[in-house]
């Protein structure tokens, strides 16, 4: 079997299509790693939509996908992202949080300030303003960089899809000082195919540090990617206790 377009192979093996066909599309993406990767980003999407409820029939369905569009708008713009900057033992810190929870973290790379304001509204869907960091922010960060941990009622993950954030909270259940892979965390939410979705999640991690990213390693065991730097990565994990294997 020749490579096809990927939406063909996905329709081949979640469609009624014959068993032969199916056997035969399956054994392709095995041996394929270019489609397979390519696959598993659907699958990723495919979970994504699975967990979405239902709709209520109705006879006047259009109206009210609109006043829910509406409604999800109006509600993403109702409450700012208050940035601030706070220092911690690597460096100064950009810190976002909505009401009395932490719905952003960056490292600050020199990056101005307005374009990193318009980076996180693109990001969270949210309005983004300056702010002074109150004292449970700023107690709630020096509390991590001793314990590696954070309370979950601390953190705001509700604007990211069911998916980053089951992700996301996967990664969280890495012990500090040590790794787990790509795979693990798919394997972990239930989607083992979907170890390079898992790996875009981690990429685009608006709570990295709180969220560990950095603790989510490749299938070797090597570093692999990190957004502000391997050496970052290493650096962290260093400070945590991990100790590489020989």
């Amino acid at each position: 079997m020749r490579c096809r377009e990927v939406d063909e192979l996905w329709d081949d093996v979640r469609g009624d299509c014959a068993a032969s066909l199916k056997d035969a599309v399956t054994h392709h993406l095995r041996a394929c790693p270019p489609c397979q990767e390519i696959y598993e980003e659907y699958e990723g999407i495919a979970y994504s939509l699975e967990t979405l409820p239902a709709p209520e029939p109705s006879c006047d369905l259009a109206r009210r996908v609109v006043e829910h569009i509406a409604a999800i708008r109006q509600k993403d713009r109702s409450i700012p992202i208050i940035l601030t900057s706070v220092d911690a033992p690597i460096g100064k810190l950009y810190v976002g949080f909505k009401e009395n929870r932490i719905a952003y973290i960056g490292v600050d790379s020199g990056e101005p300030f307005d374009e990193v304001c318009e980076r996180i509204s693109v990001r969270l869907r949210r309005p983004v303003v300056a702010g002074e960091a109150p004292a449970w922010l700023r107690e709630t960060m020096e509390q991590f960089f001793h314990t590696w941990r954070v309370d979950d009622g601390k953190v705001d993950i509700e604007d990211l899809t069911p998916f980053e954030q089951a992700a996301l909270r996967a990664a969280a259940e890495i012990p500090p000082g040590e790794v787990r892979s790509y795979a693990w965390v798919a394997s972990k939410i239930g989607r083992p195919r979907a170890a390079r979705a898992v790996g875009q999640v981690m990429a685009r991690n608006p709570l990295p540090l709180l969220f560990p990213c950095h603790r989510v390693v490749d299938s070797a065991g090597d570093l692999h990617n990190y957004g502000y730097g391997l050496e970052l990565k290493a650096r962290l994990l260093k400070m945590e206790g991990y100790a590489p294997k020989a």
